[in-house]
């Protein structure tokens, strides 16, 4: 099963907490100016999705913001549950990526909340197998035009400000789009390695081949110990110098991934560190997109490693 944030056993106190968070005021702890819609985005790229298309009539806040911890740990706290419970307006993930944000709403119900779920939005099952979907370039559109409908429900007066938001938004990811169209232009069918499927949407619309085994990737992600056979395979994709680039998640390595690591470099491969979570402060989700294509073709062309952005 798929590595999933995990929520604090004592659920029944966060209950309590959120409880009581709602009997004694409203979106309170937040301290949002009057007439400020207050809203969450389960992940940080979310938030600031969020933030662009609201501007100054939002207040979003992220759950998850740190880039230098391990996301697939996450514990939500009672303060977490609170903040999520007073929000009027939140974006999750889904595919079971962020499944403790449902039992937090479940835990503190509001007819009122808007709650855009990505996988939904985007029409995808379940068992979609990499819930990395802010990779896909196609997912933010459609997140920042959802943002914006909800945001206009919730303040009417506003609406043309909160659509004129989300376009503006979405014609600055081109940016993002001809560096992906260019690399794909020159570089198609170039071979990579990686250890978790974060940035495979990406590498899939670059025209990258990703000669990782699936069931690797997969394995790492949720946490497991991968086949000695596809590790053997991963190993010969550096051995035999039959890869250009190795990208793995930055935010989570252990003693395998990191044997990876020191096996590429030892091999003259260049190394990409990629991200779960926006890196704060310096970038908004446009700028976080375009620098992870940027390193890409920095390390195909010129042999660049950037393990940090």
């Amino acid at each position: 099963m798929r590595r999933s944030y995990r929520v604090l056993a004592a659920v029944s106190a966060v209950g309590v907490a959120l409880l009581a968070s709602a009997c004694s005021s409203a979106f309170g702890s937040t301290h949002a100016a009057a007439g400020v819609i207050v809203a969450v985005g389960a992940e940080n790229e979310y938030a600031n999705v969020i933030s662009q298309v609201g501007g100054k009539y939002v207040q979003a806040s992220a759950i998850m913001s740190n880039p230098n911890t391990d996301p697939h740990t996450f514990e939500a706290s009672a303060s977490v549950a609170r903040t999520v419970s007073e929000a009027q307006l939140v974006v999750q993930n889904g595919v079971g990526y962020d499944t403790f944000m449902n039992t937090i709403e479940n835990a503190a119900p509001s007819s009122s909340r808007k709650v855009v779920t990505v996988q939904d939005l985007l029409g995808l099952p379940d068992s979609t197998p990499n819930p990395h979907l802010w990779y896909q370039p196609s997912t933010m559109p459609a997140v920042a035009n959802a943002v914006a409908a909800d945001l206009a429900a919730l303040q009417p007066a506003h609406t043309s400000f909160f659509k004129a938001q989300a376009a503006a938004f979405i014609s600055s990811l081109s940016a993002w789009y001809k560096a992906i169209a260019a690399f794909k232009a020159k570089y198609a069918g170039t071979p990579v390695a990686t250890t978790e499927p974060v940035a495979d949407y990406m590498l899939q619309a670059a025209g990258a081949d990703n000669l990782t085994p699936w069931a690797l990737q997969a394995d790492i992600m949720n946490g497991t110990d991968p086949s000695a056979q596809d590790v053997a395979t991963q190993r010969s994709l550096f051995t035999q110098h039959k890869v250009k680039v190795f990208l793995y998640n930055q935010q989570v390595t252990d003693s395998l991934t990191e044997s990876f690591i020191s096996l590429a470099q030892a091999n003259g491969i260049p190394v990409v560190g990629v991200y779960e979570t926006m890196p704060e402060p310096g970038y908004d989700y446009q700028s976080w997109m375009l620098a992870e294509v940027q390193d890409l073709q920095k390390a195909v062309v010129d042999k660049v490693s950037s393990e940090r952005l």
